[in-house]
């Protein structure tokens, strides 16, 4: 009978620890915290260099396009986090499919490369492709999640934007110091 009763307790300890360190929260690390929110800086990014180069070159139509890219991107990408209601790696929320970071990025890569042609696309995919991987790896989604936001991302933006006609010498690029960042855009006529 007192083999009876320990065992009772063990199992009972065993099911009360495993239940107290399950509901621990992850703890994370202060490199995966600072990459988290750099993905959420690099996932502006695109979305921005969208809109300045839409405006100095005076690109009414394209602004439209993009924006109607964007609009689709937001949309579905919102309804399909609520409909899917998938959970976090971090388990911090249950909106993780699709990356919405990663499907903006992808929408401003996507809208510039077709837009204004590879040579400006794949410095914009490369920070695309840097706030993918950054969302994995601060624990905040699965690569499908990830996959899914490009996929959807460069869907929108192939579906709402055609190439820009005009020929202008612009350059755009990334700018950062220990204290800021930003993008420099130069249009010559």
């Amino acid at each position: 009978m007192l083999r009876g009763v320990k065992c009772w307790i063990a199992f009972i300890l065993f099911f009360l620890g495993n239940m107290f360190l399950s509901a621990q929260p992850i703890e994370v690390s202060q490199s995966r915290k600072n990459v988290r929110v750099s993905s959420d800086v690099s996932a502006a990014i695109t979305p921005v260099a969208c809109l300045v180069t839409t405006l100095a070159l005076q690109d009414w139509e394209g602004l439209k396009q993009g924006a109607f890219a964007g609009v689709m991107t937001m949309g579905v990408s919102y309804a399909l986090k609520y409909l899917i209601s998938k959970d976090r790696p971090d388990r911090s929320d249950d909106h993780s499919f699709p990356s919405l970071h990663t499907s903006v990025s992808f929408t401003g890569a996507a809208f510039i490369q077709r837009r204004y042609g590879w040579k400006w696309g794949i410095p914009a995919y490369a920070v695309a492709a840097y706030t993918g991987w950054a969302r994995t790896y601060a624990k905040k989604h699965d690569w499908w999640d990830v996959t899914a936001g490009a996929v959807l991302g460069v869907g929108s933006a192939y579906l709402f934007t055609r190439p820009f006609a005009q020929k202008h010498n612009l350059t755009i690029s990334p700018m950062a110091g220990e204290k800021h960042f930003g993008i420099y855009a130069s249009l010559c006529f």
